[in-house]
């Protein structure tokens, strides 16, 4: 019943501070932007070159989808370009594939600044956890063994179908991954990368003011649960019941709060980035057709 009354009163404090929705729509809404502007870097080199609107309606609707059908908006991605902007699909895919790579190293990176940032107080939740860190050596080398087998079957495959349907689709997507290494403004992928991680840090900044109990948070502590939120949002589809538990689990352990409130923060944080998602999707899908209504492939 005490877990109960708290997590209430929570939910009471945010419905007092029901104006943050506002900057947490605009932020969203920018961080989609700056992501498909970077991804109209990674087509250049590839000589594709679709409208700037087009492109970030697409990467809004792609995230929409991802909260249905995990990794589907990818394939929606490809698909709305394709369809009004007739650019070939395997290109595509690759210059998502080298994205979504990228990323990775980002999240790889950003984790281990927000380790050293905060030594301290990581190698102590570490400790407390430390019966649960159960990924063993072996298991990485399995994950590494079988990317080569993967990367070896996609060039056996191709260099016996080189003059096939299928041939063609692999070297596309081969293209579209190296297309990363080939780009001019190398500079402007960085900054726009650094926007949209700036974004995502904002948002959870802006989060914290929604609750008294995490009021006094900031930057590094946005940090961490970023790390978090971030693993939690990988392992189940759209971070449902997972990102709101990483999210607790971070901030009451590392930073000593409540749990009831530390659960509540989460689940707020994670329903903020879902109901915006899925407004800003559903408008994309009504502006889509619409604006692209004289040039449907």
């Amino acid at each position: 019943e005490e877990d109960k009354a708290q997590i209430t009163v929570a939910f009471e404090q945010v419905n007092q501070r029901l104006w943050l929705a506002i900057p947490v729509v605009i932020v969203g809404l920018l961080s989609h932007y700056f992501r498909a502007l970077r991804w109209k870097l990674l087509l250049e080199p590839l000589h594709l070159k679709p409208r700037t609107i087009t492109i970030t309606l697409a990467v809004i609707i792609g995230y929409l989808v991802n909260l249905l059908l995990p990794r589907m908006g990818e394939v929606a991605r490809c698909s709305i370009l394709a369809k009004y902007e007739d650019e070939p699909v395997d290109l595509i895919v690759g210059t998502i594939v080298a994205e979504r790579s990228f990323d990775m190293i980002c999240l790889i990176a950003i984790t281990i600044t927000t380790y050293l940032l905060q030594m301290d107080v990581a190698n102590a939740y570490i400790a407390s956890q430390g019966s649960q860190l159960n990924i063993s050596g072996n298991a990485i080398l399995g994950i590494l063994f079988l990317l080569l087998i993967i990367t070896a079957l996609f060039i056996f495959i191709y260099k016996r179908s080189k003059q096939t349907k299928i041939g063609a689709l692999i070297k596309g997507l081969g293209q579209g991954i190296i297309s990363i290494f080939r780009m001019k403004r190398w500079g402007s992928f960085l900054i726009y990368t650094v926007l949209i991680w700036g974004c995502y840090l904002l948002l959870i900044v802006i989060g914290f003011k929604a609750l008294e109990a995490t009021l006094h948070l900031g930057w590094l502590e946005a940090l961490s649960v970023l790390v978090f939120g971030s693993i939690g949002m990988i392992v189940t589809p759209g971070g449902i019941g997972a990102y709101p538990l990483a999210v607790q689990g971070v901030l009451a352990t590392v930073y000593d709060i409540n749990k009831n409130f530390a659960l509540a923060f989460g689940w707020v944080s994670w329903l903020a980035q879902t109901l915006t998602v899925l407004a800003l999707g559903l408008i994309s899908l009504i502006i889509l057709p619409l604006y692209n209504s004289k040039n449907v492939k």
